[in-house]
């Protein structure tokens, strides 16, 4: 049997872990073959990762990630709240984290993220004609802003520790021609 013509029936669904961040459970399923297996996946909310463009530069944020322990400089993204849209959450959260609010965005692309393990959508908006707004950091925020030259952007974005959603971003853009 062709595997594209199978349906893949979920047998069972279970979520095991729950946090006010995501939920972390199973699929069983059954398999073109006719075997069963568990395919365990984390649901998160959508994000929004803006590249945005001040003069020439790209606003980037430093940040510790105590995940993999390390700081990281990335495009500035965040959760999509409840009744936004993609564009509303990318210039709240450009606002909130660098200072500088963006009178117009483009939604360049969406993505379903690590679709191997993630339940989780991520809409990469583009940003510009920035005014100086006020830094509204979370309680966990603890970050700066750094400016990127257009030219140097994906040098910087492929530097370790990289991140996918930078990466991913600088690279839509730039093959969207925005940089």
């Amino acid at each position: 049997m062709d595997p594209r013509e199978h349906d893949w029936p979920v047998l069972e669904s279970a979520a095991e872990y729950e946090t006010p961040w995501y939920t972390g459970g199973y699929d069983r399923v059954e398999q073109p073959d006719g075997s069963e297996k568990d395919y365990y996946w984390a649901d998160l909310p959508p994000a929004a990762v803006v590249i945005a463009v001040d003069d020439g530069d790209i606003l980037f944020v430093n940040q510790y990630r105590p995940v993999i322990r390390e700081h990281c400089r990335e495009l500035p993204a965040g959760i999509v709240e409840d009744d936004e849209s993609f564009e509303e959450a990318a210039a709240r959260e450009l606002a909130e984290e660098t200072g500088f609010y963006p009178n117009e965005t483009e939604l360049l692309q969406r993505v379903n993220a690590s679709t191997g393990v993630l339940r989780h959508e991520r809409g990469f908006v583009y940003a510009s004609d920035l005014e100086r707004d006020e830094r509204d950091l979370d309680n966990n925020e603890f970050l700066t802003v750094d400016r990127v030259p257009v030219e140097d952007v994906l040098g910087v974005a492929r530097e370790q520790p990289a991140n996918d959603s930078t990466v991913e971003g600088v690279l839509l853009a730039r093959a969207d021609g925005y940089l």
